[in-house]
């Protein structure tokens, strides 16, 4: 056997690593000195060279050199390889040298001393496994070279660009969240800003509305009224109070006017003169007490020229507990009343915004004081039944409730849910504004005055464009210019007789000559008609204004004789 010892043979001492070349390969250090001629030979590595079989073979790999022949050498153990993929080699013949791929292994004389080994490279991955690199550096001569897998160690390098990209998303992603965030966010101001914006513009207009500084509402600055032209419609309802105390009632209309969406109080005297249900001339109050509800409201739409669609009778109990119901009402109060008995604080002061409970109200709206006229009584009850409206709801369910509450009994011609239905409809007109109250103007005889028919009997109630159904008698007036009281009597029973309507007879200026007078074409004939039935000449009719609602008016002179008088 030869006597150099292998590094790899077991019995031998191992030799000494005294460092590591440029691809982490051991260099060890020369136990024996070679021959004298592999000593003249050198190191360098010639991948070109022809085989030799004299020279002992190292740890160079030659891909190109031919193959050599080897001399049995004893067997060696291989090194330690935890991982188990060091490629497995040939034992090495003779004395072996460390690789040295460029030629600069120092000669022995200058081998540095023996160093601590640094941590072993990394275990080379098995060829073909993916993300495997191949080293290919140039040699000497700028040639390329092919290496052995366990000599590189190879790392799995990520992406260098992956986490970068990663970032760069997750920032796009959170700049564009962030712009959609702060669009989203000025739009919804954007809408915020002009809702408000109309909200104020709608509260300014409806300010300057109610206060009448809007530009086109006149000097004045009063809302304007709503008007039509033609034929309009109303709906009327008579209420009666009757006071159970002291006795007397108070009547008053209570009109709707549908077309121009305003409510009114049409104030009755009970001193007006209406007809009977013989016909005969009797007074309002009167015709309360003993005709009732029906001969009364026929005899007051006779008069007007107006339909009246149902009566209430409202007992001042029930009044009383109305206000209670509404919740009070607030009026201005124009005299102090006194209490029941002597001694007791007024039920009512005078003065602005008074507060009355159910007993204050029916005291107020049935007080008349000492020397005082009915129209001051009338005006009082007027207050209370504008304050009653404004206290009611304008829902007709609601409405139609209170008067159930009530419990009382009432007119067959208006039902509970008809009469909520227009109290409803006045409490609208009286919260907006759209309610007024009117006292029709009545002579001392109980005639209508002239002024009647156009202010009340015309624009309110629409005496003047109503006409009357079809077959209905022709609704006469008489004045008495003759000097003699009983022809008004005895007119009246004739006219009766002969079928017409009696709206009741007043005292005029002395005439000496006896008039017809229609109102229009359409009644031309029926005044021709009624100067016949009263025996006056056919020259007495002509063409004017009548009484009130009156079709026709007779104005008796002093040429009228009554039949069966002197």
């Amino acid at each position: 056997m030869n006597d150099q010892q292998s590094p790899y043979d077991p019995y031998y001492p191992q030799p000494q690593i005294i460092g590591y070349d440029a691809y982490g390969q051991p260099v060890y250090q020369q136990t024996h000195q070679p021959p004298q001629s592999q000593q003249a030979q050198g190191y360098d590595y010639d991948p070109y060279a022809q085989q030799q079989p004299q020279q002992p073979q190292g740890y160079g790999y030659d891909p190109y050199a031919q193959q050599q022949q080897q001399q049995p050498a004893p067997p060696q153990q291989a090194p330690y390889d935890p991982y188990g993929q060091q490629a497995p080699q040939a034992p090495p013949q003779g004395r072996q040298q460390p690789y040295d791929p460029y030629g600069h292994q120092q000669p022995q004389a200058q081998q540095q001393p023996y160093r601590p080994a640094p941590p072993a490279a990394p275990v080379a991955a098995p060829a073909g496994v993916p993300g495997q690199r191949r080293g290919a550096p140039e040699g000497p001569g700028g040639e390329d070279r092919d290496y052995r897998t366990e000599q590189f160690s190879f790392i799995e390098e990520p992406d260098e660009d992956s986490e970068d990209v990663i970032d760069w998303l997750k920032f796009t992603e959170s700049r564009s969240e962030r712009r959609e965030e702060a669009r989203r966010r000025g739009r919804n101001r954007i809408v915020a800003l002009v809702v408000v914006l109309a909200l104020v513009a709608i509260g300014g207009v409806g300010y300057l509305w109610s206060a009448g500084k809007l530009p086109g509402l006149g000097e004045s600055g009063e809302r304007p009224q709503n008007t039509a032209t033609g034929p309009q419609q109303r709906d009327v309802i008579v209420v009666h109070l009757h006071n159970t105390q002291k006795g007397g009632t108070s009547t008053a209309l209570l009109v709707d006017n549908t077309t121009t969406k305003q409510g009114t109080t049409v104030l009755l005297p009970n001193a007006l003169t209406v007809a009977d249900d013989e016909g005969s001339a009797t007074t309002l109050g009167k015709s309360v007490e003993d005709d009732g509800s029906t001969g009364t409201r026929e005899a007051i739409g006779n008069l007007l020229g107006t339909k009246i669609t149902g009566t209430w009778r409202l007992d001042t109990p029930f009044l009383e507990r109305l206000v209670e119901l509404v919740g009070n009402i607030d009026i201005t109060t124009d005299a102090d009343v006194p209490g029941e008995k002597k001694g007791e604080a007024p039920l009512v002061k005078r003065g602005e915004n008074q507060t009355l409970n159910g007993r204050a109200a029916v005291a107020y709206a049935t007080y008349r004081g000492a020397g005082e006229a009915e129209a001051k009584q009338l005006q009082r009850f007027g207050q209370v039944m504008y304050g009653v409206l404004r206290k009611m709801s304008g829902d007709p369910k609601a409405a139609t409730m209170t008067v159930e509450t009530l419990a009382q009994i009432l007119d067959p011609s208006l039902p509970e849910k008809d009469l909520g239905a227009s109290l409803a409809k006045l409490a609208e007109h009286a919260k907006g504004g759209d309610y007024k109250t009117a006292l029709l103007p009545v002579g001392q005889d109980g005639a209508l005055s002239e002024s009647a028919s156009g202010g009340v009997v015309k624009d309110i109630l629409g005496g003047k464009v109503s006409a009357p159904e079809q077959g209905a008698a022709v609704r006469v007036a008489i004045r008495n210019g003759s000097g003699n009281p009983d022809a008004t009597e005895a007119a009246r029973i004739v006219l009766i007789n002969g079928g017409y309507a009696f709206l009741g007879g007043a005292k005029a200026d002395r005439e000496s000559k006896s008039q017809v007078v229609y109102k229009d074409e359409l009644h031309k004939a029926a005044a021709a008609e009624v100067a016949k039935t009263l025996g006056l000449p056919a020259g007495s009719v002509k063409k004017g204004t009548t009484a009130g609602s009156a079709d026709v008016t007779v104005v008796l002179g002093s040429d009228y004789k009554v039949k069966g008088g002197s």
